[in-house]
Order: structure tokens, then sequence, then C-alpha cells
């Protein structure tokens, strides 16, 4: 008879209680396991392979659930972030943060990125990809987009240089506009709102951008979400 607690449903026959998954809410337990949470079925549904674990039954959902009120079942998935090489050799536009720390501008961002069929990749001071508030600031695309995190930006920026990449900074003043992104492998670098972009990282670039705009400034999401969308059309057949 099996002895599993009532709504866990576990994929790979090992045990996994409400108190582990509950613990993922914390990155030092995520980054130990290796392994996030996702919840509610819109969100799960994208996933293209099966979680880990399910929990389906409101008692084991309301104990790991991170939410105040449950958006419905809670998977446990294992991470799917890829190597910054492996990044660039996938995807032909990168989107590069810099120092976004608002998990919601960075869930925000990748779920763009999916859409302009880009990549994403993350520096070291970013918010966590597997912060649950970042997890359903994606909308499922976290399934789907390709990314990579804890990136140096400038030695990232020197490896698409030498693969042919060209890299455009976002800037609030003074750069080109985003109609003269060129087509081809293109990196485009977004800094947090306020703080931009550091001008070690701006002299890494080939050039810089600026979105044209009435307002004193745009947030991350809202720039890399323009300036993605410029370059998509661009390879545009």
């Amino acid at each position: 008879m099996s002895r599993k607690p009532p709504g866990q449903i576990a994929r790979d026959g090992l045990t996994f209680s409400t108190r582990r998954a509950a613990k993922l809410a914390r990155k030092k337990h995520r980054e130990e396991e290796r392994l996030f949470l996702a919840e509610g079925d819109t969100l799960i549904s994208e996933s293209p392979v099966p979680p880990r674990h399910l929990f389906i039954d409101p008692d084991s959902v309301r104990k790991t659930s991170t939410l105040t009120t449950p958006a419905g079942p809670v998977g446990v998935f294992s991470f799917l972030d890829i190597e910054a090489g492996d990044l660039l050799r996938a995807c032909d536009r990168i989107i590069v943060l810099h120092g976004v720390q608002d998990p919601g501008n960075v869930g925000t961002i990748i779920r763009a990125a999916h859409a302009f069929g880009a990549g994403v990749a993350l520096s070291r001071r970013c918010a966590d990809l597997y912060n649950p508030k970042t997890v359903r600031a994606t909308m499922g695309s976290i399934f789907h987009a390709r990314i990579a995190r804890e990136v140096d930006t400038e030695a990232f920026l020197g490896e698409a240089k030498a693969g042919d990449f060209t890299s455009a900074a976002a800037i609030p003043g003074g750069g080109e506009p985003p109609g003269s992104l060129p087509g081809g492998k293109l990196a485009l670098v977004v800094g947090a709102e306020g703080a931009g972009l550091p001008d070690e990282v701006i002299a890494a670039c080939d050039s810089m951008v600026t979105i044209p705009s009435r307002a004193a400034s745009l947030n991350a999401a809202m720039a890399a979400s323009i300036l993605l969308y410029e370059a998509h059309v661009r390879v545009l057949p």
C-alpha cells in the first residue's frame, strides 16, 4: 500500500514531501537541489515535460504554495538554464540584462524574448531566474526561452563579439534610434531603470541605442520589449 501523502504525484518514484517542496521558496535550497516551483494550471501546462512532482490536493497546495491565495497545483521542476556558450550558439538575438533586480521585470523580459525568438542572458546581479515572482511573470515562457544566468556581462559580450555578434547598449539619451539596429546576430544590453548601464559595459558594446520617449525613463521590461520587437522585425522574411 502506498504511503505517499494524498495529492502528491511523484513522477520519478522518489519521496518528495510538502516540507521539502516548501523550502524551494528560498534560493539556498533551490540551488542545492537544482529544483524550482511553478504554480497554477496555466503555468505548469506550458512545460513540454511533466513536473518532477506535482501537488494537487488543497492541503498539499496550501503547504507548498508561495502565494497567500494559492493559484492551483504546485509543480516541482528541474533547473532549465544553459551555459553562456550554448546560448550564443543557439540564438542569433540575445537580450542581456545587467543588474535588473526586479523579478517582475526579469520575468516579463523572458516572456518578450520568447515571443520574439530571442535568448536571454542574466548578469550576476540580476533577480534570480527561479524566484517564484520571476517564474510567475514569465507566464510559462521560462519553459521555452533559452536562458543563461550568472554571466559576467563584459566577458559575455567579448564571447559574443568573437562569435560575430554585434552588440548595442540601451541608454536613456544620445544613442541611435531603434530603427538603426542591424540584422544578423545581435546582443541587446539593458540595465535597470535609474541605475542604467555602467560605463564599462557601454564601452564593451559596439553601439548605443536610445528609445525616443516623452517619459523621463522606461523600465527595463518596456525598453527590452521594444528593442526585442525592433530586432525581430529586421529578420522577418
